[in-house]
């Protein structure tokens, strides 16, 4: 036997859910989102650094150098893209001026030698030595390394190196991920000040 008023609901339930798959509703539509929007709006009123932030934090995408804010574009914007054409990179030394230099690794036990066009991190990995590193842009200090030798300067040319002031390097610390070197010395890695 069929129970008629659990039949009676059970269609009517079925009718009132097939009414309101068919209809129309409010027109009602979410807001549209505009995050990537936003986003690319700030990237291009941020000037692009010459480096890339540790772990991604920047949202940089404008053009070149930007002058302060209150400084004229004029006069110190021209010298500043002087500035940047006039430094060169040791790795893009001609093949025919490069020399090499013995690094002693006092901590690792082994002297290996390095190109001048080469860094002594990037020579130190080719040769199976697990040196400490991180953004390998010469902003951080993972990679600072110490000479007993004598000032940094007169052993490596650092290339875009912004971390150390002038008498840190003076004292010997340096940046293996941007130090080319120009004479033999002993290093300490792992050492900053």
């Amino acid at each position: 036997m069929v129970d008629i008023v659990a039949f009676s609901i059970a269609a009517g339930l079925v009718s009132v859910l097939a009414i309101l798959h068919f209809t129309k509703g409010t027109g009602w539509e979410s807001t549209p989102d505009i995050s990537q929007e936003i986003l690319d709006r700030r990237a291009a009123t941020v000037p692009e650094t010459s480096f890339p932030e540790p772990m991604n934090r920047a949202i940089g995408g404008g053009g070149g150098a930007v002058p302060a804010v209150g400084e004229a574009g004029g006069e110190e914007g021209a010298e500043l893209e002087e500035a940047e054409e006039e430094s060169q990179s040791p790795a893009d030394m001609p093949e025919d001026e490069v020399e090499y230099h013995e690094i002693e690794l006092t901590k690792q036990g082994e002297t290996i030698e390095v190109a001048s066009n080469e860094t002594i991190l990037d020579k130190a990995e080719d040769e199976g030595f697990d040196l400490p590193y991180a953004c390998r842009q010469g902003q951080c200090v993972s990679c600072a390394a110490y000479t007993p030798d004598g000032p940094s300067e007169d052993h490596v040319i650092h290339y875009e190196q912004e971390t150390f002031t002038d008498d840190e390097l003076e004292e010997g610390y340096m940046l293996t991920c941007v130090a080319y070197p120009i004479d033999d010395f002993t290093l300490e890695t792992g050492e900053a000040p």
